[in-house]
């Protein structure tokens, strides 16, 4: 839904989801909206000018007149940034959630270590076996065939260097829960130790979500090992917990070209070899704060 500013006043337009109306659509008199969530997609905050001419009055006014998007059904489209709301005042720093493909050294006793980004900036999910014989070597590359190999890593917690790691998160701002969305014709979510995860649903548009809250894909940072440096973190200060997954691609893109053919394209990955791919991303959000972030994978098969 959006708020459209229309001659001064504020009119409220609201737009049930394809899965909203299909509900609705049932006519049992079981549709009920019992839960809701804001977003502010559209606003750059960085337009408040505390420094204007015109006087405090002026400091806000470029995000105030912000155009606002008219409201729209596609979930994949909107509603990325949601609203949190906390009662506390003495907050200087909220979490965030970041890839670590650091890697951490194998006597650390910590979380296991994460596939590393490739040069794109992304991980390659290798397809069958022909194309991990190819392609295992390449930075950024996960068997997305047999599970083997480490796991995609993202840590949460506070990114700053003004509050020191060895204090804990406060509870009220730690992920207990993440919501995974892939899409479904392209991959299915499984934990580090290989065990697939329970899926919640799948939309008109071939995105599934999965709501994960087990220790076999949450893990607990608390407060960090002093033995590793502080290089192997990617979040600076106090951390919160670590979600790991693994991606297995579908049984279509292993077996058959059609979906490579028809959304994707052909590059040279390796000197002589070539691979089909077709480029998506997984997107991950804290249930707890809304942070989300968006993970850009290629599926790729070798030609």
């Amino acid at each position: 839904m959006a708020f459209l500013d229309n001659s001064g006043d504020i009119i409220l337009d609201a737009v049930l989801t394809d899965t909203g109306r299909a509900r609705l659509a049932r006519g049992d008199g079981s549709f009920q909206i019992s839960k809701f969530a804001l977003a502010d997609d559209e606003i750059n905050y960085r337009l408040y000018d505390k420094n204007s001419a015109s006087g405090s009055a002026y400091y806000d006014l470029t995000i105030l007149q912000t155009p606002i998007l008219e409201a729209f059904t596609n979930n994949t489209s909107t509603m990325k940034n949601l609203l949190l709301s906390i009662t506390r005042t003495n907050l200087l720093y909220l979490p965030v959630i970041k890839i670590n493909s650091n890697g951490f050294p194998t006597d650390s006793g910590r979380v296991a270590a994460g596939s590393v980004l490739n040069t794109l900036g992304s991980f390659y999910i290798g397809v069958d076996a022909t194309t991990k014989e190819s392609f295992a070597t390449v930075t950024g590359f996960i068997d997305g065939y047999a599970l083997d190999g480490n796991p995609i890593r993202i840590d949460q917690g506070l990114d700053t260097s003004e509050i020191s790691p060895i204090f804990s998160i406060d509870a009220d701002l730690k992920e207990t829960q993440y919501i995974v969305e892939i899409d479904n014709r392209l991959g299915k979510i499984f934990s580090a130790a290989n065990q697939q995860a329970s899926l919640s649903f799948i939309d008109d548009d071939n995105v599934a979500t999965y709501y994960v809250t087990s220790t076999d894909f949450i893990f607990d940072l608390g407060n960090p090992d002093p033995t590793v440096l502080q290089t192997y973190h990617t979040v600076q200060g106090p951390r919160g917990t670590s979600l790991l997954f693994k991606i297995q691609a579908s049984l279509e893109l292993n077996s058959s070209e059609y979906l490579f053919n028809t959304l994707g394209a052909t590059t040279t990955i390796l000197a002589a070899d070539d691979a089909k791919y077709i480029d998506s991303v997984v997107r991950v959000r804290g249930a707890t704060t809304g942070y989300t972030i968006d993970i850009p994978i290629r599926f790729i098969k070798k030609v």
